[in-house]
């Protein structure tokens, strides 16, 4: 292949999608992530310029009430104290005690008899979830795709488009997360998986930050580490809401995102997460009118004549000097004023721990100003 083909088939490796598989009809339709998965990287190799390349409890916290028995007798606080100390004690095992019975994104309901020792991740996003719940010993296994964090490096890799089910056996996990949103490339594997007798818990494709923090909770829970999930939700939370503090009195700019160069762009619609977290800072998606991930023309976006392009993919070498230079783009506000700019795609779509820091990224992309 050539390094463009190269870096294209990196870009679809980590591609993360937000779409509802019940509503999967037709490729054509929009953005979907799945089609992208099993029919545009398997096509790559021998035609990388093709018409339909893009397809594309919430967290409780545990609170301690103050003992404020003001003027009460010695004796009425030492019960109290007692009694508090017997509370937490009891939530405590509570949270630590298996066996446990969970139900997964497909509404299959499983029972784990102890916190799970091997774990094979088929997700990118789980893997980082996982991680960041301190699992790092109990990851034996993740997929191709995976770069965060560092260490996930040295874990057995078991797979990218196809999954090695022989290795992923031999690895002998306690417990196997997939994901919903590939489960038109997954379900095989999950059936071969389970009829070997491996858990395979499908983790739910979050539309929202609410939706995020839930699978968080579940993946803590499910793996005995809930106030480690806790915890993540709780740092995740203060950093949307410091962010969002940050541009509460802004005036809202126009933003076009783009997710795929010429000459199939794509770009995010009602109904995508992207969609979701530009509503949150306060930005207008100048994309709004259509649904889902779809396709724009070049003279559409002159029309909409956005404020700022945010650009959410890398595999094309110097976007952001040749995306001015497109024909009739110089007429546009964002280019005129020098408002194209570049985010991670992967901290900015990925469901993890991550995400809040993505949500930054984004508003100091369209903000600099209120960030300085």
């Amino acid at each position: 292949m050539t390094a463009y083909e190269d870096r294209m088939v990196d870009f679809v490796s980590v591609f993360w999608c937000d779409f509802d598989p019940s509503s999967f009809e037709d490729e054509g339709s929009y953005f979907d992530g799945r089609t992208l998965l099993t029919h545009e990287r398997t096509n790559l190799r021998r035609r990388i310029h093709m018409k339909k390349f893009w397809k594309i409890g919430v967290s409780a916290f545990l609170t301690i009430g103050l003992l404020a028995a003001c003027g009460q007798e010695a004796k009425n606080d030492k019960s109290a104290a007692t009694e508090e100390q017997t509370q937490q004690e009891t939530s405590k095992v509570e949270e630590a005690t298996f066996p446990i019975t969970i139900t997964d994104a497909i509404g299959k309901e499983m029972t784990l008899e102890a916190p799970p020792e091997k774990i094979v991740s088929l997700i990118p996003s789980n893997t980082e979830i996982l991680f960041g719940l301190g699992l790092k010993d109990e990851i034996v296994g993740v997929t191709d795709n995976d770069d965060y964090p560092p260490e996930v490096a040295e874990k057995d890799k078991v797979g990218g488009m196809e999954y090695n089910i022989e290795q992923i056996i031999a690895l002998k996990p306690d417990i196997v997360f997939a994901h919903e949103s590939s489960m038109s490339l997954s379900e095989s594997a999950i059936a071969q998986l389970e009829s070997a007798g491996v858990k395979v818990f499908v983790v739910k494709n979050a539309q929202n930050f609410n939706e995020t923090y839930t699978t968080i909770e579940q993946l803590g829970r499910a793996t005995g580490k809930l106030p480690e999930a806790e915890n993540i939700i709780a740092d995740m939370k203060a950093k949307v809401e410091a962010v969002q503090e940050k541009v509460k009195d802004v005036e809202p700019k126009n933003v076009f995102v783009e997710a795929s160069d010429e000459p199939n762009i794509y770009t995010a619609g009602q109904g995508t997460f992207m969609n979701a977290m530009l509503e949150m800072i306060h930005a207008k998606n100048v994309a709004a009118d259509g649904d889902n991930w779809y396709e724009i023309s070049a003279e559409q976006i002159i029309t909409k004549n956005p404020d700022v392009i945010v650009v959410t993919y890398s595999y094309v070498p110097d976007i952001l000097t040749k995306i001015p230079k497109r024909a009739g783009f110089d007429t546009i506000n964002a280019v005129k004023n020098n408002a194209i700019v570049q985010v991670d795609e992967s901290t900015t779509s990925r469901q993890g721990p991550r995400l809040a820091d993505g949500l930054e990224e984004l508003a100091k992309a369209i903000y600099p100003e209120v960030f300085k």
